[in-house]
């Protein structure tokens, strides 16, 4: 097939570049380079643009046929869209209106889109599954969520299938060291311990440790980034072949504390690290946790890497390798 994927130079695009790369299909990136990096495209052709330019995007689909769209270009830092709400309104949910109006002018009528945990809010249950109720409580997680809207009804109205996987918190690195997170700054928990761990930060800030959890600290589901692309590319053939719009949970099933996170890079590390406690970020609910068990049943999706530890591994070897470059 040929596929664009949208923001394949950022985190989780770079490995699904090369996810889609070793699958046998062709990979066009189309990225403005805001937070993602050039050399973190590791297979395909490479378009710089913005989804905000109609006429690039204009030009990207009349010069090239694709069969499909991934998309990952968003904004993705919880406090910030607090802070900034209308730029994340710009870029998450009006940037993506302009991607779906072109791909249905130019009958492209197959997506995949980056949705998160975000859109369900404060858990209402232990886990949390495509059932939960949708009552997000920050305006990132609001923006997904009207993504989300906009793709039902671009179903009914155009035919423009689409699966919404809505995964929880994306970690780790290429196994092999080869692209890892890279965010500028740094907002993920992992990547930012290992810093501290690497003598880059001299310490980690862990915030809110009064939230109703076992330890004080927030828990959430980590799922490794390569897992995540498998699952991409299930949802991909799912898409071809069923074609009928989809969405699905993404995660392990297992909740780790921001403590045990901490505890988790101690041991892959050896090294001591640093921590000090301040108030709790705005939007953060104390518990994420997700059910998973419809994209194992419906995709046959099932993680290679489910165990805290060798995310926290991957993530150290992409950490240790940024040290040396």
């Amino acid at each position: 097939m040929n596929v664009l994927v949208v923001g394949g130079a950022g985190y989780i695009g770079s490995h699904m570049v090369w996810a889609l790369h070793q699958a046998g299909h062709r990979v066009v990136t189309f990225d403005n380079l805001s937070s993602g990096h050039r050399d973190a495209v590791l297979a395909g052709d490479v378009v710089l643009g913005d989804l905000a330019d109609r006429v690039a995007l204009e030009r990207l689909f009349a010069h090239q046929r694709f069969d499909a769209v991934l998309h990952f270009a968003s904004s993705i830092q919880v406090g910030e869209s607090v802070r900034e709400p209308l730029r994340y309104y710009q870029n998450n949910v009006a940037n993506t209106l302009n991607l779906l109006e072109v791909m249905v002018r130019h009958r492209v009528l197959r997506l995949i889109f980056s949705s998160t945990a975000a859109i369900f809010g404060h858990p209402q249950t232990p886990l949390i599954a495509e059932s939960h109720p949708q009552h997000p409580i920050n305006p990132y997680g609001r923006s997904k969520w009207m993504v989300e809207q906009m793709l039902a009804d671009a179903d009914l109205a155009h035919g423009l299938r689409s699966v919404s996987l809505r995964y929880f918190n994306a970690a780790g690195a290429d196994a092999l060291g080869r692209i890892g997170e890279r965010h500028e700054p740094e907002t993920h928990l992992i990547p930012l311990v290992l810093q501290a761990a690497s003598g880059r930060r001299t310490h980690i800030a862990v915030n809110g440790t009064d939230y109703d959890t076992a330890d004080g600290t927030c828990v959430r589901d980590y799922i490794h980034v390569e897992d995540l692309a498998q699952a991409h590319l299930l949802a991909l053939n799912q898409l071809c072949h069923a074609d009928r719009s989809e969405a699905f949970n993404l995660g392990n099933g297992s909740g780790y504390s921001v403590a045990q996170v901490i505890a988790s890079a101690q041991r892959v590390t050896g090294c001591p690290i640093d921590v000090t406690h301040g108030p709790r970020r705005e939007g953060d609910p104390a518990v994420l946790v997700a059910d998973s068990q419809r994209a194992r049943d419906v995709l046959g999706w099932k993680p290679a890497y489910a165990d805290l530890d060798t995310i926290v591994a991957h993530a150290w070897q992409w950490e240790r390798q940024s040290l040396q470059s």
